[in-house]
């Protein structure tokens, strides 16, 4: 972490492993665990997999959250004890509340995995409110079509979830979010303006100035509130806008599971060793609990 301005704290990734392939991830960190109701964020890829590879997130499950995924390139079934079964593809988000407990795969196709695939995208948690944590989970698939595109200066812009500059997405978000991605060609500018509690901008692909602040490519910067700023391209350059409503009060964070007390993670602990959220239908493998 680096606090490069008065305005904005430069948030470096730490690389992790997850079933043989690494991700970026940015939060939570040791200075802010969360940006708006984001308590987690991780960014996959690109990485190219040969023919017969793919991608094997086993069952495992979830409470207090909701995450949300969106690719850039490649695809993913996401399976879950709802019985949902939807295929994911650049452009869509799958929104999944967790609620008081729900368990899911993400796994590549056999056609995808025969082909081999290129994979690139995020993984992103979002804290739930307190008055949702032991709501029933649910799942929503939001194809790319829907959700809002716009040009705003010289940016291109998908809002993701929630709102941002005048446009709503349909993504059933569960507090005040901004969550947009946006392309910039090199030299091109975009204005991001003071409208929800907490903002930052990742850096997906090529390099930015934020104010004149650089951000390097896989870094998030986070900005401070009630202030617009100016995001410039330094080359042709993807990025996310991340942010909204902080969440209402503290959260615990462990393994898959976000919660507002310590005794629900130790709850939801002995019921996953019980494997009492369920299964995945079709599905008959599972992480287990780390138990150190």
């Amino acid at each position: 972490m680096a606090n490069l301005s008065s305005t904005i704290t430069i948030l470096r990734p730490h690389l992790r492993d997850l079933g043989g392939f690494a991700v970026r991830r940015v939060l939570p960190a040791i200075s802010h665990q969360t940006v708006g109701p984001f308590i987690f964020f991780d960014h996959f890829g690109p990485v190219e997999m040969a023919p017969g590879e793919g991608v094997d997130v086993r069952p495992h499950p979830h409470i207090g959250l909701a995450t949300v995924t969106y690719l850039f390139d490649g695809a993913l079934m996401h399976r879950d004890s709802l019985g949902s079964v939807q295929r994911i593809t650049p452009g869509d988000v799958n929104w999944m509340t967790a609620g008081r407990g729900i368990v899911h795969s993400e796994r590549s196709a056999p056609e995808d995995r025969a082909a081999g695939v290129r994979m690139h995208g995020l993984q992103t948690w979002v804290a739930l409110p307190r008055d949702l944590e032991d709501a029933d989970p649910s799942f929503t698939h939001v194809p790319s079509a829907t959700l809002p595109r716009i040009d705003v200066d010289g940016a291109h812009v998908v809002v993701v979830a929630g709102h941002a500059f005048g446009h709503r997405a349909p993504t059933p978000t569960t507090s005040d979010t901004l969550y947009a991605a946006v392309e910039l060609p090199a030299g091109a500018t975009l204005d991001v303006p003071a409208e929800h509690e907490e903002r930052a901008v990742y850096a997906v692909a090529g390099a930015l100035d934020i104010d004149e602040t650089p951000v390097p490519e896989a870094h998030m910067a986070v900005l401070a509130a009630r202030e617009s700023v100016r995001v410039t391209a330094r080359s042709a350059a993807t990025l996310m806008l991340v942010g909204g409503a902080k969440p209402d009060g503290e959260r615990f964070i462990w393994w898959n599971f976000v919660a507002s007390s310590r005794e629900r993670i130790e709850d939801a602990k002995v019921k996953w060793r019980g494997q009492q959220y369920g299964a995945v239908p079709g599905d008959n493998e599972f992480i287990p609990l780390p138990e150190h």
